[in-house]
């Protein structure tokens, strides 16, 4: 039985005697599919989760970056109105003791202390130094939340 799967001289060859391909005699799919390229249904879905997987995390990272953005020009509002009471508040020649607090038309609340600092260093000399304290408070979704500013000024003594 020349050219039949069962002739071991075909199985080795991989020729009939006619010179014709044979279909092989282990392969369940027929020669004309299996020499078909493409992808499996498998590969596409691999593919598509890892893609998936990708954009998600780089979405999230444009969110988180968007969010610090946000949070970041609140306190550069915030550090600009803290800097502008605190030029105020030292500019003032008869600064005493106190504290003050006011809120602004876009929801800052800016809160500014003043106290003596060193009150017995400086008992016998013709300056008083005072410690100011000056902060921002703001709220921001639900959480509140604040900057602190704080300096020091010597003024003359009153007599």
């Amino acid at each position: 039985m020349t050219g039949t799967y069962g002739d071991p001289k075909t199985r080795r060859t991989g020729k009939t005697e006619k010179g014709k391909s044979p279909r092989f005699p282990y392969s369940p799919v027929p020669r004309l599919i299996s020499e078909q390229r493409g992808f499996t249904l498998l590969e596409v879905l691999v593919a598509v989760a890892i893609l998936g997987i990708a954009i998600t995390l780089i979405l999230q990272l444009f969110s988180a970056d968007l969010r610090a953005i946000s949070v970041s020009g609140n306190y550069v509002e915030a550090a600009a109105k803290a800097e502008a009471k605190m030029r105020e508040v030292l500019d003032d020649d008869a600064l005493t003791e106190r504290s003050l607090s006011e809120t602004t038309n876009d929801g800052y609340r800016i809160d500014v202390a003043v106290t003596r600092a060193l009150g017995n260093k400086t008992e016998n000399l013709p300056v008083t130094l005072l410690d100011i304290s000056l902060t921002v408070h703001w709220t921001k979704g639900t959480r509140e939340r604040a900057l602190n500013l704080r300096t020091m000024k010597m003024v003359i003594k009153q007599i």
